[in-house]
């Protein structure tokens, strides 16, 4: 009976489907083909953040060294104290304590306030039915075409008349009146994902629309809601224009400044890229730090709220 079983098994496999091979083929090829081109972007991208770390490390004899070194012998870790140190004796007073804590407050602050605005807009255009909804929608969208640029200059005139310049005010306060549409979109079509009978359940229970918002909906969106929070951390933590614009007090720079105004410092000097290339470093290093504890939420915020028009 086994001799007669193993039999019919080889008759299956001399006579298996051409077709099932082929397409099996066919996916095997196409997989190589993917992590292929996979492999070649983020080597593209891999291999400038790697260059950076390396002159980090480098000493200003090995910077312009032919061939070039990517692992530096001796490694000096002391550069990224010693960018610091001259930075601070550029600008008495700019220490990196200062430097960070200006940072966090403007980055925290107003990520936050864009997570907030933002999810209360969306509710709104998610779950209230208003006449003009749609349009108002449409609009609010339309405004990322809008380039950020062309807001600069009114921007800069309202604040001037306003009497906030040189203060935190012109990087925190718009953010309280959800000035990204795209957060909106993005969690505007996560809460139409969930069931109306969620909120009914809770009105049943007798929870209003304040408490029903942030008791049911909102850790329902958590994966969305944790995306926006990230893109918005790194979009503060990132930007130039605004305290470029509205900054003048040295003491008052964020990191991204404070790196621009070190080099603009030494332009009549060497460049000193081995300490610039260890400030970077040191403004990369969070950001990352952020996407890789936040990746499962972050890449599930993105694509599970686009199943839903």
């Amino acid at each position: 009976m086994a001799t007669d079983t193993q039999s019919l098994r080889t008759v299956e496999t001399v006579h298996e489907d051409p077709y099932a091979a082929r397409a099996r083929l066919t996916e095997a090829v196409r997989k190589v083909v993917i992590y292929f081109f996979l492999l070649i972007g983020a080597a593209i991208i891999l291999i400038p953040f790697l260059w950076m770390v390396s002159t980090s490390l480098k000493t200003e004899s090995q910077l312009f060294r032919y061939p070039p070194e990517w692992i530096p012998d001796p490694i000096q870790f002391n550069n990224y104290i010693d960018a610091w140190r001259q930075l601070s004796s550029i600008a008495p007073g700019l220490t990196f304590a200062r430097i960070i804590g200006n940072t966090l407050f403007i980055t925290v602050l107003a990520m936050f306030a864009e997570m907030f605005s933002a999810a209360i807009v969306a509710y709104g255009f998610a779950r209230f039915r208003w006449k003009g909804r749609d349009l108002v929608f449409f609009i609010v969208l339309s405004t990322m075409m809008i380039p950020g640029t062309l807001t600069r200059v009114p921007g800069f005139l309202i604040w001037r008349e306003l009497g906030l310049l040189n203060t935190y005010d012109p990087l925190t306060v718009p953010a309280w009146f959800a000035w990204g549409p795209a957060y909106i979109f993005l969690l505007r079509q996560f809460f139409l994902t969930i069931p109306r009978d969620m909120e009914d359940a809770a009105t049943v229970d007798g929870a209003n629309t304040v408490q029903t918002f942030f008791y049911v909906m909102l850790p329902l969106v958590k994966p969305a809601f944790l995306a926006i929070g990230v893109l918005s951390f790194q979009g503060n933590w990132n930007n130039f224009e605004g305290p470029l614009i509205y900054l003048n007090t040295t003491q008052m720079f964020p990191l991204v400044l404070s790196i621009s105004f070190f080099q603009q410092s030494l332009s009549l000097e060497a460049p000193k890229w081995h300490y610039m290339m260890a400030m970077a470093t040191m403004m990369a290093a969070p950001i990352l730090a952020l996407f890789f504890f936040a990746q499962r939420y972050f890449i599930e915020g993105l694509t599970v709220g686009a199943v839903k028009g």
